[in-house]
C-alpha cells in the first residue's frame, strides 16, 4: 500500500476533530459505509491494517468488525481536495452493515456485472463443483476450452449475418463467458486484457 501522510487531512476543520470517511470495496468499487474518522483512528487503521473509525455513541475509538469479525482490511486511503474527508479502499471480510447487508444501503455487493462473473468464474475454477457447467469445463483442459470459445466464436458470426437480434445477443453472451472462462484457464484477467487495450489507446 502506498503510504499516507495524516498531514493529508485538516481535522481542525471540524470543531470536534472528525471527518467523514468512505469505505469502498477496492474490488468491486461499490461504497460500502460511511463513517467519521480522528487522527487516532486514522492511525490505528494504518497500525493495524483494520479500518477503524471514532463512534460518536460510543464515545471511542471503534474497528469495524471487532464484535461480527466482519472486517474491513486497508487497501489505500486517499484525502479529498479539501483536505476535510477521507475515501478508504478495503476487502470487507464479509458483510458491512450491523443489518446483515452487504452495504450500509442494502445494495448487494456485486460491481459491474463483467467483474462480478469473472470472479465467480474464478471462484468455479479454485473451488470446483460437480454441479457447475464452469467447473466442468475446466476440468477437461485447455485446449477444451479454447475449442469452445473457436465454436462460441463461429455462431456469433453466423448469427451476424442475419437480423436476429436474440439470437445474435445469445451467441455474443455465449462468447463473452466462454472467453473469460479461457482467461481464467491461463491464469489471466479481464484487467490484464484492459491494460492492453489501455497501451494501445493513445
Amino acid at each position: 500500500m502506498k503510504a499516507f501522510d495524516l498531514s493529508q487531512l485538516d481535522f481542525a476543520k471540524s470543531p470536534d476533530g472528525l471527518l467523514p470517511a468512505i469505505v469502498q470495496d477496492a474490488t468491486t468499487r461499490v461504497v460500502l459505509m460511511q463513517g467519521y474518522v480522528n487522527r487516532e483512528a486514522v492511525e490505528q487503521t494504518l497500525a493495524t491494517k483494520k479500518v477503524t473509525f471514532f463512534s460518536r455513541s460510543k464515545g471511542r475509538l471503534w474497528t469495524k468488525g471487532e464484535t461480527s469479525e466482519n472486517y474491513l482490511h486497508l487497501v489505500s486511503m486517499a484525502a479529498d481536495c479539501d483536505r476535510d474527508s477521507l475515501l478508504i479502499q478495503a476487502n470487507p471480510s464479509g458483510p458491512t452493515c450491523h443489518t446483515g447487508d452487504d452495504t450500509c444501503w442494502g445494495e448487494a455487493n456485486q460491481g459491474e456485472f463483467l467483474s462480478h462473473l469473472e470472479r465467480t468464474i474464478q471462484n468455479r475454477r479454485d473451488n470446483p463443483s460437480e454441479k457447475s457447467y464452469t467447473s466442468q469445463l475446466l476440468a477437461r483442459g485447455i485446449n477444451k476450452v479454447a475449442q469452445k470459445v473457436g465454436e462460441e466464436a463461429v455462431e456469433l458470426v453466423i448469427e451476424a449475418k442475419d437480423d436476429d437480434r436474440d439470437l445474435f445477443l445469445g451467441e455474443a453472451a455465449d462468447l463473452m463467458y466462454h472467453y473469460i472462462v479461457l482467461l481464467a484457464a491461463k491464469g489471466y484477467t479481464l484487467d490484464d486484457v484492459r491494460e492492453v487495450l489501455r497501451s494501445r489507446h493513445s
